[in-house]
């Protein structure tokens, strides 16, 4: 009987097997792991965020509700210009995709109204803002 020496690739070989198991189960773990509580992070950040978007939403509509009320007091309080304006706010905030969030419009649908919003503060020559929205939209960006 002639025994041949073993190489060392065959000695290393039942090594690097039980590391590549590990590892492959690590990976597994890991993964399951992150999964879950990438989904329980999601859920947090998406509630914080739908708190955010319905807060300002029901801002916009509460100064929407007043200006009705001041309208139906006295239909000619604004110029028709302010009224043509409110009632494009009126269309743009009814019109926010509230049941959609992945709608990849909602954040132009929120500018548009903060802009018209803008337009008819400074008509009315009015210093109104919502004043939980971060300055800037780069803090909507670090938040996350």
């Amino acid at each position: 009987m002639d025994q041949q020496p073993q190489s060392d690739a065959d000695f290393l070989e039942p090594s690097v097997l039980l590391d590549e198991t590990h590892y492959q189960e690590g990976y597994k773990n890991g993964y399951h792991d992150g999964l879950s509580s990438g989904k329980e992070e999601g859920r947090q950040v998406g509630l914080k965020m739908g708190f955010q978007v319905g807060e300002e939403l029901g801002f916009y509509q509460g100064c929407l509700d007043v200006w009705a009320s001041a309208t139906r007091i006295d239909q000619n309080v604004f110029s028709a210009r302010v009224r043509k304006n409110i009632e494009q706010l009126a269309a743009l905030v009814s019109s926010y995709p509230l049941s959609d969030p992945e709608n990849e419009q909602v954040q132009d649908v929120m500018e548009k109204i903060r802009l018209k919003f803008r337009v008819i503060t400074a008509t009315l020559g009015a210093k109104l803002e919502y004043e939980g929205r971060p300055a800037s939209s780069k803090q909507d960006v670090e938040d996350l």
